[in-house]
């Protein structure tokens, strides 16, 4: 047994919940003990706490799976960053106490815990506030061996000693199954505002999803849908999907347990390389299908109800002496970048406006980014429309006083299609995904 092992151990050995199940046994009869006084003290102090720290965080929603090794942490990792980008304060705390991989998709392995006078201080990284027993393993190679109660106890840590602060949501990364972690988190928190369900295609998986919206069910938690990871594999060079395991599993049993279908994912080698390489909250920029279906959980999500639910058509606005027109539209691997400031190249589209016509495309590669570089840099090159996926107001301020007119909130598709549906007046552009 490791040393934290032991101090887990030593911890509860010394816990009050151990005694008072020794002396409840005792004389019946007569004023309490006063180890019980002291004990009821303590755990009424404990909840006062616990639900100080919980009135600061407005929603709070679970991600759970049936089985392991189907992608929900990369779910969960991808929601809190996509409603950090859109704006909102988010915390992600992982509970998996005995496989917590947060930190190595996070790249913040071997990061620092600091403290203050409010308690443990999360890390932070792209907007979130990180939390994970993987943060505190002196020895990422630790085997974590502990029963219930303990765990108990230190999702209650996780939930009462760190100062999250005002937030607006908190995603919980939960590990698979329907035990003692998912648990504590609903007996905890008491009122979650919904669970989204991650599976992978196959029967062997989809079948547990049942027993994982029975769980919602049984401790009246919503389940706001359920996602279909691994679903086919998506070419890297032209984005095909080729389905490799059975396909639909997740979206029948959603149909037949009647909850909503959120979408697939398709296995990705980007996705992987994300992950492994510590940039799981970048997922939005490599691999589009997989940002499009986190989109459609953010709708579900209370308080993001109907965001980008209608996508708006922009009409055309340039001037009548831009017959000829130059849109810039940043890429990655041939397709619309849906973070600005992330793009590998520019596509520079010449079109004839009177015409309807792509007159010629130039891509170029992007150059360093750095603040205020881009708007004369594309203005230099006779830009004076710029298609994007995302990107901050005061970015588009700078574009604008350059000349160059912005449309945020386009969907991961090629410059031709872009450009084609803005020419007729026909492109749907949806929310600003990368507003700051």
């Amino acid at each position: 047994m490791d040393r934290t092992d032991r101090d887990a151990e030593a911890r509860m050995k010394k816990s009050p919940d151990e005694k008072t199940a020794r002396d409840d046994h005792g004389e019946a009869g007569g004023p309490a003990p006063k180890h019980r006084q002291s004990h009821t003290q303590n755990e009424s102090e404990e909840r006062l706490k616990l639900q100080s720290r919980l009135s600061r965080i407005r929603h709070k929603v679970v991600v759970l799976s049936g089985k392991g090794g189907v992608g929900k942490s990369m779910v969960a990792v991808s929601l809190a960053s996509a409603l950090a980008q859109s704006g909102k304060r988010v915390g992600l705390l992982d509970v998996d106490v005995h496989g917590p991989s947060i930190p190595t998709m996070l790249g913040l392995e071997g990061s620092p815990i600091h403290g203050s006078e409010d308690g443990m201080l999360p890390v932070e990284v792209g907007g979130m506030k990180v939390m994970s027993l993987g943060l505190l393993l002196q020895d990422q190679d630790s085997a974590v061996i502990w029963r219930g109660p303990m765990k108990m106890k230190v999702i209650n840590q996780f939930l009462t000693d760190v100062a999250w602060g005002d937030l607006d949501y908190l995603i919980i990364d939960s590990p698979p199954g329907t035990g003692d972690e998912p648990l504590s988190v609903c007996q905890l928190i008491g009122s979650l505002d919904g669970a989204v369900i991650v599976t992978t295609p196959q029967k062997v998986a989809a079948v547990d999803v049942r027993k994982s919206i029975t769980f919602c069910r049984e401790l009246n938690v919503p389940v706001l849908g359920v996602v279909e990871n691994m679903s086919g594999f998506a070419c890297p060079k032209c984005g095909e999907v080729t389905p490799i395991l059975s396909s639909g599993g997740g979206k029948r049993i959603a149909e037949d347990m009647r909850v909503p279908f959120l979408g697939s994912i398709p296995i990705d080698p980007r996705i992987a390389d994300a992950c492994d390489s510590g940039r799981a909250h970048m997922l939005g920029e490599v691999a589009p299908a997989a940002a499009q279906v986190i989109q459609n959980i953010v709708r579900m999500i209370p308080g993001m109800e109907g965001t980008g639910a209608t996508p708006k058509t922009t009409a055309v606005t340039t001037r009548s002496e831009d017959k000829h027109l130059r849109i810039a539209i940043p890429i990655n691997d041939g397709k619309l970048s849906l973070h600005f400031g992330h793009c590998q190249h520019f596509a520079l589209v010449d079109v004839d406006m009177s015409e309807k016509k792509i007159l010629k495309r130039e891509d170029l590669e992007a150059p360093a980014h750095e603040p205020g570089l881009l708007p004369p840099w594309l203005a230099e090159r006779g830009a004076r429309l710029i298609i994007a996926g995302g990107m901050g107001q005061r970015a588009q301020g700078l574009f604008n006083q350059h000349g160059i007119e912005v449309v945020v909130g386009a969907s991961a598709e090629t410059p031709e299609h872009l450009v084609s549906q803005y020419m007729a007046g026909a492109l749907q552009s949806g929310e600003n995904i990368c507003d700051h």
